[in-house]
């Protein structure tokens, strides 16, 4: 089998959970966490995609677990948590990512459904995943990094339903940070802005005048890449940040100034 092209050891002998992990961040940041040495749980609501990703760790001779998870049950997390733990001995980092977007439309246009599909997703599904990552990570320490927005720190026209999850995000994550603190366990979240995924795919329409319209939002002059929200997710999950409690760092290229 051939060897992973781990480019360091730092989560080597560690426990990885990713939802959101059939794409864009999501995949990116699992192959990242097992490059560097973590055993990884796969999670998604897509499990062919699961499947794939975690396909592609074992390839590059990595372990990892594909999980059909969908995290606004709250049974399904919970199965999803134990079978990582009974397979890799205990939890150790926690990336929860999964998400989706809001078409672009003004308040009193959004019906109760789709916010509460939102909801339930967006920051349900954090809570949720939080909730029983932790109970595990109590037992010898971890850290989790939670996937906000710069639409949690900013308002956006057009988007109230998605700006109000995750601003939710942010606020739990830093309300949850200081209940575990001193118990070991270090919640932090990452924002990202436009960032090159197939959810900004769908948000601009695929088209070149999709696209240009959002990257003029950027000062930078472009989208990030996966992999920048990937560096920011995995230096929060390590050592290197040990005394990070509670902060929402912004990856967005100048966007939220």
């Amino acid at each position: 089998m051939s060897q992973s092209p781990t480019v360091s050891s730092t989560f080597s002998g560690k426990v990885a959970f990713v939802t959101g992990a059939s794409s864009g961040i999501g995949r990116t940041t699992a192959l990242r966490f097992a490059r560097e040495g973590a055993s990884v749980s796969v999670v998604d609501v897509d499990g062919a995609g699961a499947e794939r990703t975690a396909q592609e760790i074992i390839d590059e001779g990595g372990r990892a677990l594909p999980l059909r998870c969908d995290v606004a049950s709250e049974q399904q997390v919970a199965d999803a948590v134990e079978a990582t733990v009974r397979e890799f001995g205990g939890l150790d980092a926690a990336f929860n990512n999964a998400g989706i977007e809001q078409p672009v439309s003004p308040l009193d246009q959004v019906s109760s459904g789709d916010f509460e599909r939102l909801v339930s997703i967006n920051l349900t599904g954090v809570y949720l995943c939080m909730k029983h990552q932790v109970i595990r990570m109590l037992e010898r320490g971890g850290t989790i990094v939670n996937t906000s927005s710069g639409a949690g720190v900013k308002g956006i026209a057009g988007q109230s339903a998605y700006c109000a999850t995750k601003f939710g995000v942010i606020g739990m994550t830093k309300a949850a940070a200081l209940d575990y603190a001193a118990q070991g366990v270090r919640i932090n979240a990452v924002c990202p802005g436009i960032i090159e995924t197939p959810m900004m795919d769908r948000f601009t329409g695929g088209t070149t005048e999709g696209r240009d319209r959002v990257i003029a939002q950027e000062p930078i002059g472009r989208m990030g890449s996966p992999d920048e929200i990937a560096d920011t997710v995995l230096w929060l999950s390590s050592p290197a940040s040990s005394f990070v409690v509670g902060h929402a760092v912004v990856v967005d290229g100048g966007q939220t100034i």
